[in-house]
């Protein structure tokens, strides 16, 4: 069975040429860590024991391991295929992966199959012995508002998706789950190219199994992309939801989806509990970045002073001062950056004060290769001659090494 052997250590090699870090003693069982936990619900506690028996030769241990997690999860294919392996391996050594699952060798179908279960091992075991550190949160959750109680963020090269909860403001981690992205990866663009976008989103619906055919599984959560950003940028497409998996499935290989991000039924009924419709942001990314608590609140508190200064020399009625606020990309509805200045300009004129106040505020960092900051807030603005109260959202980029707003209007 070294041959067999030989395998699971060149998909753990695979691991490590994809820009993982890993220890050297990936198949055995992991210890317990410190508060949060993350990757310890689901099957992939089970599976790493699995592995372990096999790379010491335990194979009637692995066994029943794997029956174990057969009878816990019974539509789980890996389980079963690895299942075919140990039964296999009675018989006569085994020399690749899957082997058990494999009658034919000219079956290319099949070959296929075995190959997404084989990729769906690997990112499962990723997320499990590559835990992230507890005391570090998604750089992505600057700010929640009050009433967001729970956020959602995604890592499509982990194929994880974590869940975090509201804590004064602060992310606070929940749980983590397995994740299905697009056929072909992340960073959507347009239409039918089977990708998942890469951005920040908020939950807009939900669908009931009742409404939606079986493929879909238990539910469906719409997201809202295109965002106006996407827009701005030239990306379209619609119909990219938080779905389950066909009844018969316990879940998908890492690309199998159209775009959506799919994960198992009984996790979806789990994270659907903590979904808001409307409010609970889904940020989606290439790849998560992790700051240190420390770290992500002097971030915060820079963006933070940043909307108050902004907001401040708008009171101050000081057209310049106000203006260095804004991108010359700016454009808001059919105003670009010199028409809105010239605006604003007219508007102050006719002002004996102004007063805004900015509560309420959320402030998401777009996780992709463009630096913005998403800001929704509640906006109570009140001068000598009109007062209005709106909820108002604004893109700030970085732009020569200051944040300028480049897009805003009601959200």
């Amino acid at each position: 069975m070294n041959a067999y052997r030989h395998t699971l250590r060149e998909m753990l090699r695979r691991l490590a040429t994809a820009g993982v870090t890993v220890v050297l003693a990936f198949w055995t069982v992991a210890q317990p860590i410190a508060q949060p936990r993350y990757s310890d619900s689901g099957p992939e506690p089970l599976l790493a024991r699995v592995f372990d028996h096999i790379e010491h030769n335990r194979w009637e241990q692995a066994l029943l391991q794997t029956d174990a997690m057969i009878r816990g999860y019974p539509n789980f294919r890996l389980a079963h295929l690895i299942r075919g392996d140990l039964l296999l391996a009675r018989a006569r050594p085994l020399t690749a992966f899957g082997q058990g699952g494999v009658r034919n060798a000219r079956d290319k179908v099949t070959e296929l199959r075995v190959a997404d279960l084989r990729e769906e091992a690997m990112v499962r075991l990723r997320a499990y012995r590559n835990k992230p550190n507890g005391g570090y949160v998604p750089r992505y959750l600057l700010q929640m508002r009050n009433d967001q109680k729970y956020a959602v963020v995604v890592d499509t090269q982990k194929s994880r998706l974590y869940l975090y909860q509201n804590h004064g403001g602060a992310p606070q981690f929940v749980a983590d789950y397995y994740i299905t992205q697009g056929k072909l990866g992340a960073e959507k663009m347009r239409e039918g190219d089977q990708r998942t976008p890469i951005g920040v989103y908020h939950v807009t619906g939900s669908l009931p199994r009742q409404k939606l055919t079986d493929f879909y599984g238990t539910g469906a959560f719409p997201i809202s992309y295109p965002n106006d950003w996407d827009r701005r940028m030239g990306r379209n497409g619609h119909g990219i939801w938080l779905h389950g998996t066909p009844s018969d499935t316990f879940s998908r290989p890492p690309k199998a989806s159209d775009g959506c991000v799919v994960l198992a039924n009984e996790d979806l009924d789990a994270l659907g509990r903590s979904l808001q419709v409307g409010l609970t942001p889904v940020i989606i990314s290439n790849s998560i970045e992790w700051l240190s608590l420390d770290d992500w609140q002097a971030e915060r508190n820079s963006l933070l002073a940043m909307i108050e200064e902004w907001r401040k020399d708008w009171e101050s009625r000081d057209t310049d001062r106000y203006a260095r606020h804004y991108s010359r990309k700016f454009r808001s509805d059919s105003l670009d950056y010199q028409g809105w200045i010239e605006h604003k300009r007219q508007v102050n004129a006719g002002k004996a004060w102004i007063k805004v106040t900015a509560g309420n505020v959320s402030m998401f960092r777009n996780p992709g290769k463009e630096e913005y900051v998403v800001v929704t807030f509640e906006q109570d603005y009140r001068s000598n001659n009109i007062n209005n109260v709106m909820k108002k959202r604004q893109y700030w980029i970085k732009e020569d090494g200051s944040w300028k707003i480049i897009h805003e209007g009601a959200a």
